[in-house]
């Protein structure tokens, strides 16, 4: 497995797979040509799906300012190794091709050729393996982090929480409507006062949401964020973070700690499944955010490492099946609620897990091979396309489209 900075990347969204990557890769590209006179970029599969949606034009002519650059959209074609498929054209001024490129974003912000220059952090292929060493060395997943990548992977967590906390509150003051057609507006400003309002147990859960609604209405503006594990996930995990730090009283070293526990179940289910929503769905993005945020959590109230891998594993099965439908292709219906309904469940898997002895049935690495098993078998129309379930219902009811569109 990678290192956990190839899983927490600061960056702007609404997406980490249909606007940062394809940056990245438009970025690299265009370095690489330097003298072209102008650039053709495809997009394949999804990307050209929803890349409008998720301003996949938008990135790509940001890093490419002072050229023209035209771009084409297949969203009925896929180049061979993942729907999220690109190739990039440079060229003289007089027509010459000077050079091209293939490249895949893979989920989470990340390239394909990212996956195959970086070296492995982690020798350790999944989580049960990671949990006997533990057991058998009498570390914690955090220690185990540490041991792996050096006690300087905590100056990078303290960047981390340091960017989310900065999303939280940004989201928590702005007002007004989200940007795209939709015109969404935004909720968490107002859930946060009102939370204020509310008897113990309801005010507690106004708080949580209120937090999830900051990061992914800040998301699904294009403001900076954190992938955790993808920026369609964004908010589960710093949501559930913030909210037990202020209820808990926990220092932003613990904080840290619970991101490196965090981390290691994206990364298990980044290297041994997808986080991408394009490929396996939604329940491999915010599935995968849930399970982070139940192990985070879970370590916060005090678990042992068997408690706080049934947590995760909870967090995900009982996401197993989500669907990714983007109404418009926008990161805003349904993924909004289910960032905050996922964060909520975090909570709920954490005490879960508290009240056990951490015995279960299913393991998360069970869990995981099965969202790999589902998102491989579900249809394509389910998987970041926005051509069916709540996407196309959507499209019927108030943009005039037929059931076949």
């Amino acid at each position: 497995m990678k290192t956990l900075k190839e899983l927490y990347r600061i960056g702007v969204g609404p997406s980490s797979s249909h606007t940062m990557a394809p940056r990245a890769a438009a970025e690299r590209f265009e370095a690489q040509h330097p003298t072209a006179a102008k650039f053709r970029v495809v997009l394949y599969g999804s990307l050209a799906a929803t890349g409008k949606g998720h301003l996949t034009d938008v990135a790509i002519h940001q890093v490419i300012p002072k050229r023209p650059v035209e771009i084409i959209w297949r969203p009925g074609e896929e180049l061979p190794l993942h729907t999220n498929g690109m190739h990039f054209e440079a060229f003289d001024a007089e027509g010459n091709c000077l050079g091209t490129l293939e490249e895949y974003s893979m989920g989470g912000g990340a390239l394909l050729s990212d996956h195959v220059e970086t070296t492995e952090a982690y020798p350790e292929k999944n989580m049960e393996e990671i949990l006997q060493l533990c057991e058998r060395e009498g570390v914690t997943f955090w220690e185990y982090v540490a041991k792996r990548e050096g006690e300087e992977i905590f100056d990078y967590f303290s960047e981390i929480w340091k960017v989310m906390v900065e999303a939280i509150r940004r989201g928590l003051e702005n007002h007004g409507v989200l940007p795209g057609d939709a015109r969404l507006p935004r909720k968490a400003h107002s859930l946060h006062r009102k939370s204020r309002m509310l008897a113990t147990s309801l005010k507690e859960d106004a708080l949580l949401s209120s937090y999830a609604y900051a990061v992914s209405e800040e998301n699904a503006s294009g403001n900076v964020i954190v992938t955790a594990p993808t920026c369609g996930a964004s908010g589960v995990l710093p949501a559930t973070l913030y909210y037990l730090q202020n209820e808990l009283d926990v220092s932003d070293r613990d904080v840290w700690r619970a991101l490196a526990t965090a981390g290691l179940f994206g990364n298990a289910v980044k290297s041994n499944a997808s986080i991408s929503g394009a490929y396996v769905g939604c329940q491999g993005e915010v599935g995968a955010g849930c399970a982070m945020a139940a192990a985070a959590a879970s370590q916060l109230l005090g678990c042992s490492p068997r408690q706080i891998e049934y947590a995760a594993e909870m967090g995900l099965e009982h996401h197993l099946g989500l669907t990714c439908d983007p109404v418009l292709g926008l990161v805003q219906i349904p993924c909004i609620e289910r960032n905050v309904h996922a964060a909520l469940r975090a909570i709920d898997c954490a005490h879960l897990a508290a009240l056990s002895d951490g015995s279960h049935a299913i393991s998360f690495d069970d869990a995981v091979a099965v969202l790999l098993e589902t998102g491989e078998a579900m249809n394509t129309d389910f998987k970041e396309t926005s051509s069916g379930g709540l996407a196309k219902i959507y499209r019927k009811r108030y943009c005039g489209g037929s059931d076949d569109s």
